[in-house]
């Protein structure tokens, strides 16, 4: 491409390249221009899921310089080692570039709150672009564009540590063999265990469970546990964990600036800001799952305008990567929650972008693995998922975005089992624009809700996002006879039957 740019200039590259590989994989340069294939699209029954493809042409060392100068607080940097963080959850220099080994994910570096402000309208552009274009379109966000990742790589080490901490009580009541949702402890030994273990004061530990439903069976589960870490006026007070060898609950950082204080309560903000427009644009908001040291924080949040946005209609949508061994867990705790409070659930089922870089930073850093071992495996937790929960569950919504023809076959064959109609509008099927499209236009002929990933953007920056794709998927694409072969048979046809120029008609 660089080269192609030099030789034949700005203009004529361009040019090319809209008729070549960006003409392929992305829909147009703004929202204007993309309301054509949207609707071409929407002729034979496939929606689309915007998403604003615009990355930043960094260098490796620009990114690193970022991600560390975003990732580190205040107190870190003045006395680095005296707080007691766990390793995953802190910034480390040689994984910096979060693009390196990422597979069809935007990646975003945060620079200051004016970057993420602008970043955030051009998600609400999206919206508006996603409303105005159809009746029942998705937008796609992610949160490491809205705000300093700081706050997200803390609050997910306070909410896997609290989850720990559960497991740890569980254990002491015998309990340690059973699945997350099956471990109900019995309160007045909880209450006991952590007054022996000096956790919190006795008036303290009263008050944690004196909530209008918390504890009045007499019982409380890993659900009732996590609604313990509530939303305060100080937000820093969210990131308290219990630190079983002092007997008390301690703040995760020695000390929080009023700076970074006000930069977590804008995050949320921004987040609140797009949720609304959703509503308002009548579009459902999807939220991309990103790197599991941010994943725990990021579902929290999403969960929570599920809470409160999906009251009526499932509105927002969270993503569940199954190449993550804790997937299952992770779905299971969240539909139960959905269920019991009677909001939507949504959730968008996918493989997994991240896993050469996760299992790299695993094998460095010194952590375990959160990747499964295996592609079967992989399998395996996908069809699990869509049959044992989300299929299942009467006010579950679930996108089954996957190229992988088995699985899609899989999902139709349990609908059916279950007589379970594609009008019925609770499963969709989900791919890339420009990629299989021998599944989504079958798909949605046939009357079933599908969509394309729809990336957008300038040409020039959209680049560094689409010649990365275009590296990490040459595997992908080596291994995709089954499309080859479709495109063949079609050009054998058109050539035998006279139709070189054959134009279908919309």
């Amino acid at each position: 491409m660089e080269l192609t740019k030099n030789l034949l200039g700005q203009r004529v590259f361009e040019k090319l390249m809209k008729m070549t590989f960006y003409g392929q994989f992305v829909a147009g340069e703004d929202h204007n221009s993309i309301k054509p294939l949207i609707q071409k699209n929407q002729s034979f029954g496939v929606g689309a899921v915007l998403d604003y493809s615009v990355e930043e042409d960094l260098t490796q060392e620009e990114a690193e310089k970022k991600e560390m100068d975003s990732c580190v607080s205040e107190a870190e940097k003045e006395s680095p080692g005296t707080d007691h963080r766990e390793k995953k959850y802190k910034a480390h220099r040689q994984f910096g570039d979060r693009r390196g080994g990422v597979i069809s994910a935007r990646t975003y570096f945060y620079a200051d709150e004016a970057k993420c402000d602008n970043q955030m309208e051009t998600f609400i552009n999206c919206i508006k672009a996603s409303g105005g274009a159809s009746s029942d379109g998705f937008s796609a966000i992610k949160m490491t564009a809205l705000g300093r990742p700081q706050f997200l790589l803390q609050f997910s080490e306070v909410l896997v540590k609290w989850r720990q901490f559960f497991h740890f009580l569980a254990a002491q009541q015998g309990k340690s063999d059973m699945s997350a949702l099956e471990k109900i402890l019995e309160l007045e030994q909880l209450k006991e265990n952590l007054a022996q273990l000096g956790v919190g004061a006795k008036d303290d530990i009263e008050n944690w469970f004196t909530g209008e439903k918390l504890g009045s069976s007499g019982t409380i589960d890993l659900l009732d546990w996590n609604s313990l870490i509530t939303d305060t006026t100080k937000i820093s007070n969210l990131l308290m964990v219990p630190n079983v060898e002092t007997g008390q609950l301690e703040p995760l950082l020695s000390t929080f600036t009023a700076e970074e204080e006000s930069q977590m309560k804008r995050m949320l903000q921004r987040v609140d800001i797009l949720a609304k427009h959703a509503v308002e644009n009548g579009v459902r908001l999807m939220v991309d799952a990103e790197q599991t040291y941010f994943q725990p924080a990021i579902s929290r949040l999403t969960l929570e305008m599920q809470r409160k946005f999906n009251r009526e209609k499932p509105v927002i949508f969270n993503t569940y990567q199954c190449y993550l061994k804790e997937a299952y867990d992770n779905v299971t705790l969240d539909v139960e929650l959905s269920r019991r409070e009677g909001w939507y659930f949504g959730a968008k089922l996918v493989r997994g972008a991240y896993m050469y870089q996760e299992r790299a930073r695993a094998q460095e850093i010194g952590y375990e693995d959160p990747i499964n071992p295996d592609y079967e495996a992989t399998n395996r937790m996908y069809h699990n998922l869509n049959q044992s929960h989300l299929l299942c569950c009467l006010k579950a919504n679930v996108m089954v975005a996957t190229h992988n023809e088995d699985t899609v076959k899989f999902t139709l064959e349990k609908m059916n089992e279950m007589s379970l109609s594609p009008v019925e509008n609770k499963v969709y099927f989900g791919q890339l624009l420009g990629m299989c499209d021998q599944i989504s236009f079958p798909l949605g002929q046939a009357g079933f809700p599908v969509y394309k990933y729809v990336p957008y953007g300038p040409v020039n920056e959209v680049i560094p996002y689409l010649s990365r794709r275009a590296q990490e998927n040459r595997g992908f694409m080596k291994g995709s006879q089954r499309e080859r072969s479709l495109l063949w048979k079609e050009l054998r046809r058109r050539l035998v039957g006279g139709q070189v120029f054959y134009r279908p008609v919309y």
